[in-house]
């Protein structure tokens, strides 16, 4: 991954609005943060280039009643960097990995999955969590409902935000 910017004030600024909106215009950008929008336009550039910054689409998983959302608890059978970096590896390239993340404690793995059945996420889950001996134990839980779904990052230390 490459080195992210030095983010001054106008970054912070400009950073949080686009994570709320990320369809705000050049013009409006800058009228927010105090620049022009050709500075607001070089400055997400440079966020692009970097790789802090990508452009998706996010679609709302409660407006597709197909969607089956699940967290998975994994716990590796021995530590180890090629086991860990196979799990990992599977991770990413299975589509419907949503999130994967390293735990601390008794857990090794926090997964989130998005399937479009119970019988799907069932597939899936015997098809990531069920190898050759290096996983111990998994748990899977089913998402009833989704109360929040996020993806707004602090862009700056707690207790630096600004008046």
């Amino acid at each position: 991954m490459d080195q992210p910017p030095s983010l001054d004030e106008f970054d912070h600024r400009l950073l949080e609005l686009l994570q709320r909106d990320a369809d705000t215009t050049l013009t409006a950008l800058g009228e927010a943060v105090g620049l022009s929008a050709s500075a607001v336009q070089r400055r997400i550039t440079r966020y692009r280039a970097s790789g802090l910054l990508r452009q998706v689409g996010v679609l709302d998983a409660r407006q597709l009643p197909s969607v089956t959302l699940a967290s998975v608890l994994v716990a590796m059978e021995r530590e180890g960097a090629k086991r860990h970096a196979a799990f990992t590896a599977r991770m990413r390239a299975a589509p419907e990995v949503q999130q994967c993340y390293v735990l601390a404690g008794d857990w090794d793995y926090l997964v989130i999955l998005a399937t479009t059945s119970l019988a799907h996420c069932r597939e899936v889950a015997e098809r990531l969590f069920v190898d050759e001996g290096t996983i111990r134990r998994y748990e899977t839980r089913m998402v009833f409902d989704v109360v929040k779904a996020g993806l707004q990052l602090p862009t700056r230390a707690a207790g630096r935000r600004r008046k």
